[in-house]
């Protein structure tokens, strides 16, 4: 009788923790936003975003976490309404991606979020909801974001004209100001956000969470620039930042922007350090007591390895069939960052080559460039008509997000 009782008064207590979390706090047309959903993708928000999850914090972030969610309820409504989905595998894709930008072990994601109590799916809705409505935007807009040949044709020219002349690496976090009403709030966010960058939280995986624009995908990474290619307000804050600072808010009809320089070049200006490279290395362990024989046996494995391996995907297969420990895909490098008595070694190498054998920390390995960037060449041609219709697919999104907001029913119930 006892256990019945205990059961029945632990039963009390968890039923009012389960309605709080099943509170609606939001009506998007059809359909709810619960503070369950809310104080799950708050958690993924801090956790993500490096902030210590304190109640003041959640308390600043609301508002605007809400309003992703919100946003994400149109974006669903609307993809579901065209028939669009986001398919398992570009989800997948997606996750994997998040674990190569941010230097985590394959397939450790899922144990990242279980260990700070967030539910996978807070995670995979957030990403399933920008990867169909990218797919809706693509779909309705796509006429409007061709590029013709004379627009590239004028690009070039004024790339031509910017041979010698500084280019800026630049991240972004758009908020965007709907109506005069969302004025202070929005600015009051973007404070809250800058503050805590400046305290530790990193650029990218806020720019993640918060950013409204596309680049949000990519960690706000808008890639370089020039000052022409910017907005006024834009271009005049950049020029008065230094590689590693981070603006103020900067209002523009649109919102606000708070801009990040990761870096400043000249275009046209050769530097081999600053070449980014993607590389596969297959290693094999080396103890540095090894006997001769030992050693001797290990040089010839990686010497088949040089003398065989013709692609990458190639010495990935090599790498996880034979020496798992440590080999291992870099997905992005400057040459700048390897080893001084390896970088010509490497730079040497053409794409898809393998190199000889190199002795390297813990063993002998054998590396190959998968692929490499000059980021002081002139863009080519793709290359800038990618940027154009970049640009302008940025702006009908944003465009697009915009009017379903404005013709949906949206109660906010606190």
């Amino acid at each position: 009788m006892k256990w019945i009782v205990a059961f029945l008064l632990l039963l009390a207590g968890a039923v009012p923790a389960l309605a709080q979390e099943s509170r609606i706090t939001a009506v998007v047309n059809s359909e709810v936003v619960t503070l369950g959903d809310l104080n799950a993708r708050l958690k993924l928000v801090l956790a993500s975003s490096n902030l210590p999850d304190t109640p003041e914090n959640r308390q600043r972030l609301s508002a605007q976490v809400l309003r992703s969610l919100i946003d994400e309820k149109l974006e669903m409504q609307e993809a579901k309404r065209l028939g669009i989905k986001a398919s398992k595998e570009e989800v997948d894709a997606s996750l994997a991606s998040i674990e190569q930008r941010n230097n985590m072990p394959k397939g450790s994601l899922d144990g990242f979020l279980e260990q700070r109590g967030i539910p996978r799916s807070t995670l995979v809705d957030q990403i399933t909801a920008a990867l169909a409505f990218s797919k809706v935007v693509r779909n309705q807009v796509s006429q409007d974001v061709s590029v013709s040949e004379d627009e590239v044709n004028e690009a070039m020219k004024r790339l031509q004209a910017d041979v010698g002349k500084p280019q800026s690496r630049v991240a972004e976090i758009f908020l965007s100001v709907d109506n005069p009403s969302q004025e202070d709030e929005v600015k009051r966010l973007a404070d809250r956000l800058i503050d805590q960058i400046r305290g530790g939280a990193n650029f990218s995986a806020v720019a993640q969470q918060f950013s409204q624009s596309p680049s949000a995908a990519v960690g706000g990474d808008i890639g370089w620039v020039f000052p022409s290619e910017l907005s006024a307000r834009l271009a005049e804050a950049l020029a008065k930042m230094s590689p590693g600072q981070m603006s103020y808010p900067i209002r523009t009809p649109a919102g606000f922007y708070i801009l990040y320089l990761m870096d400043r070049r000249t275009l046209g200006a050769a530097d081999p350090a600053q070449i980014v490279l993607s590389l596969d290395q297959v290693v094999f362990p080396l103890p540095a007591d090894a006997p001769p024989a030992e050693r001797q046996r290990i040089e010839a494995e990686a010497q088949q390895v040089s003398a065989t391996a013709k692609s990458c995907d190639e010495m990935t297969k090599i790498g996880q069939e034979r020496a798992p420990q440590l080999s291992r895909r870099v997905p992005e490098m400057r040459a700048s960052e390897l080893p001084p008595q390896l970088r010509q070694q490497i730079l040497a190498l053409k794409v898809s080559e393998p190199s000889k054998p190199i002795a390297v920390p813990g063993g002998v390995g054998v590396v190959m460039v998968c692929d490499r960037h000059d980021p002081s060449a002139m863009p080519s041609r793709d290359d800038v008509m990618d940027t154009i219709a970049r640009e302008r697919y940025d702006t009908l999104a944003r465009r697009y997000l915009r009017n379903l907001r404005r013709g949906a029913y949206v109660d906010i119930r606190g």
